[in-house]
């Protein structure tokens, strides 16, 4: 049943015509006839021999019946899997249709005799070596052989197709929920920077502004590029960092300053794409804007055998005050539902006061080199 398991898969609707279905089936009942035809040279062997021509139709007889039962059923159960389902229902079904098989299966051998030209004595003693309670018996053991192994196989099959379905519906429900986090996040961070940008030219500052849309167009570049979701090397975030953070530094001028360090052996390693910006976003809008005075933001990457860990500091005027400075806004709480997507229960991130005036985000996560 296997050799039909794997012959008698679902054909591609480029090869749905009646053509390559015939040579799919054939080919998947090639199994149950070869082995039919290897039983039956057995047989024939065990009753004279191989060369004996009606010894070999015998056999051939005998076993040829039950592979075209065996194809039969296999086909029919296909179509009608309750066909071989194991209730009391089915299997009365069955027992009963093998009964009858059975007995016409002995009648058929007996009825040989007529055509190998068996004498009297011949004839009675095939009678009586077919026609018996122990030889009908064998027959329904047969049967129900036939019957089970093709219950199982299908029982096999469908589950493993049901587990292939709901596999690829929690895929792609997976795919969806991320797909709706990114998509909540980078308008977030646009209508932020687009209402920058119009203050700017508000205050006359044409030139600033100029320059932060020259920035914001490299980000949109890099993201529109991007099927989301999808994990990019770390040095392409940090292109979108970079050009984020140079947009605020119009903005804020000398009130902020930054200091990048990364580890250049993690530079290669893969990280869901917009991973570090929002963070960012969270320390500058919850530390430099906050703050009269200039504001540092440190943020470094390192590789630590198999993983790759973040930290981004700011400071900030008051820890307590603010919701989301304790790890609850919307960048941080969507930065946590998608690391939990893309690494479930492989992953680390605290977000976090580590000192007065100074907050704190660390990201650990397994490391992936970028192979492509």
């Amino acid at each position: 049943m296997n050799a039909i398991d794997a012959i008698q898969q679902p054909v591609p609707l480029s090869q749905s015509t009646d053509g390559p279905r015939r040579e799919v089936h054939a080919g998947g009942h090639l199994f149950p006839y070869g082995l039919a035809m290897c039983l039956a040279a057995a047989t024939a062997s065990e009753c004279h021999s191989v060369t004996h021509i009606p010894s070999l139709i015998y056999g051939s007889v005998f076993w040829l019946w039950w592979a075209c039962i065996a194809s039969g059923m296999w086909v029919l159960s296909r179509r009608f899997p309750i066909a071989v389902s194991f209730t009391p229902r089915s299997i009365s079904i069955h027992l009963l249709m093998g009964s009858l098989l059975a007995g016409t299966h002995l009648f058929l051998l007996w009825s040989l005799g007529f055509v190998l030209g068996w004498d009297e004595a011949s004839s009675k003693m095939m009678w009586r070596y077919l026609m018996n309670l122990n030889r009908f018996g064998i027959e329904i053991l047969i049967y129900g052989f036939v019957f089970a192994i093709t219950g199982v196989m299908q029982a096999r099959l469908r589950a493993q197709n049901e587990a292939i379905r709901s596999l690829e519906l929690e895929r792609q429900l997976s795919a969806a929920q991320l797909h709706a986090l990114q998509m909540q996040l980078e308008p977030h961070f646009l209508f932020n920077t687009l209402n920058a940008i119009t203050s700017l030219v508000e205050f006359g500052r044409q030139q600033e502004a100029s320059e932060m849309l020259s920035h914001l167009n490299s980000i949109l570049k890099s993201t529109l590029q991007r099927s989301a979701p999808q994990k990019v090397p770390l040095w392409q975030e940090l292109e979108i960092v970079e050009n984020y953070l140079a947009i605020e530094q119009v903005r804020f001028a000398d009130r902020l300053r930054f200091d990048l360090r990364i580890d250049p052996e993690a530079l290669n390693g893969l990280v869901p794409c917009f991973l570090l910006q929002p963070i960012m976003e969270n320390a500058i809008r919850h530390g430099v804007a906050q703050c009269e005075d200039a504001s540092c933001i440190e943020a470094s990457a390192k590789l630590e055998g198999t993983q790759l860990k973040f930290r981004v500091s700011n400071t900030v005027p008051d820890v307590s005050v603010k919701s989301e400075s304790s790890g609850h806004g919307i960048g941080l709480k969507n930065t946590r539902e998608r690391l939990a997507h893309f690494y479930p229960e492989r992953h680390a991130m605290t977000a976090q006061a580590v000192e007065y005036g100074e907050f704190e985000v660390a990201i650990t996560i397994p490391y992936e080199p970028n192979l492509g």
